[in-house]
């Protein structure tokens, strides 16, 4: 698997190099086939780099996270309205919003969970920033 990345990785290298010397329409069509080749060989390294990356230490785990998320639309947990979107590192107000304690049935964690735009969340009580997401 790893000679065939550097090998395809070499091949990729040298279109480049052959597109220089030709006309315009030629180095557009070096350049197309050049990026689609890089995401063929890099898109994999990037996914096993991203899935580690986006795990979130001490948040819900992913075979967790749909019956969490039943939880806490059971318990009618009130949306706190946010004028902002919501994504993992924002930043929510220190007064306004409620947090609430996530059950030990769903794993030991440091981070308390809300509702904001109607989305669940999970949120660092320290620093108020969205930690997950879970839907």
């Amino acid at each position: 698997m790893i000679r065939q990345a550097i090998f395809a990785s070499a091949i990729l290298l040298a279109i480049p190099v052959a597109a220089n010397a030709q006309d315009g329409a030629g180095v557009a069509a070096g350049a197309t086939t050049g990026a689609v080749g890089g995401a063929l060989v890099g898109g994999p390294v990037g996914a096993v780099v991203g899935g580690v990356a986006g795990a979130v230490v001490g948040g819900i785990s992913d075979d967790q996270r749909s019956r969490f998320h039943t939880y806490v639309v059971e318990e009618r947990v009130p949306s706190y309205t946010y004028d902002r979107q919501v994504v993992v590192g924002s930043e929510l107000p220190a007064s306004g919003v409620r947090y609430y304690d996530v059950p030990a049935d769903y794993g030991q964690t440091q981070y308390r969970y809300t509702v904001v735009n109607d989305q669940t969340v999970l949120v660092d009580p320290r620093t108020h920033r969205i930690v997950q997401i879970i839907n």
